[in-house]
């Protein structure tokens, strides 16, 4: 049986501006498994970002524990969840965060550098069929290119999980299918726990397990007996 990863219980987080409050997560209780490709799926403010940012450490649950396999993530310091973001976690968001003075290979080799045992940033462009565009410059490709850097570069110091944010959604429909296919091939080569959030409906059929959000908290979960081949997303 495929081990635990994450598993959250009773996560709730609320903002709080003035005397607004708005509660973004209300109880949620989830586990994410080793190897598994799940995909969150919701409506903006459906709190499945919020969600995405606390397992990976970028932000703090307000209430609840959430533990990475037997770490819990709840309990640490900002300078332990920056050691554990680097040391466990790559991330994939919406628009890509290349800096555009370096080349493709430059900005993966920047995650290299601090990484503990890291890919060569060619081996990790490769896997994401872009070893012919290493020396070109963010300018110099197109969407679906710069996410495909952006993907080898949060591959690059071999994470046990990927996270991304919408990673397809500043992409057209030809273009997002390149994307999900690199990110399927990695999680079935490198077994990377890969968690997906995302809106389109059509996205949810290339994952072993669907989650489904609503309102802050999960109003359905699935897994998918058959899945679909990322060529076969209908957009």
């Amino acid at each position: 049986m495929p081990q635990p990863v994450f598993r959250t219980k009773d996560l709730t987080k609320i903002y709080r501006t003035g005397e607004v409050e708005v509660r973004a997560l209300s109880s949620v209780s989830m586990t994410l498994y080793e190897g598994e490709m799940a995909v969150l799926l919701g409506p903006s403010g459906s709190g499945k970002s919020t969600l995405l940012n606390i397992i990976g450490g970028l932000d703090k649950a307000s209430s609840g524990t959430v533990h990475f396999k037997e770490l819990e993530l709840t309990a640490l310091s900002e300078r332990q969840l920056t050691r554990y973001r680097r040391d466990h976690v790559g991330f994939v968001f919406q628009f890509y965060n290349l800096i555009p003075s370096l080349t493709a290979r430059e900005n993966v080799a920047l995650v290299t550098e601090v990484a503990k045992s890291p890919m060569a940033p060619e081996e990790a462009l490769a896997m994401v069929d872009l070893e012919d565009r290493m020396s070109h410059f963010p300018a110099q490709l197109s969407g679906g290119e710069q996410q495909r850097v952006a993907i080898a570069r949060a591959i690059a110091k071999r994470p046990e999980v990927l996270l991304c944010d919408e990673p397809t959604g500043a992409l057209d429909s030809k273009t997002g299918i390149l994307v999900l296919e690199a990110l399927a091939r990695i999680n079935e080569d490198l077994g990377t726990t890969t968690a997906i959030i995302t809106h389109n409906a059509g996205i949810q059929k290339i994952a072993h397990r669907v989650i489904s959000f609503r309102d802050g908290q999960i109003a359905d979960t699935h897994t998918n007996e058959v899945r679909i081949k990322p060529a076969e997303v209908v957009w």
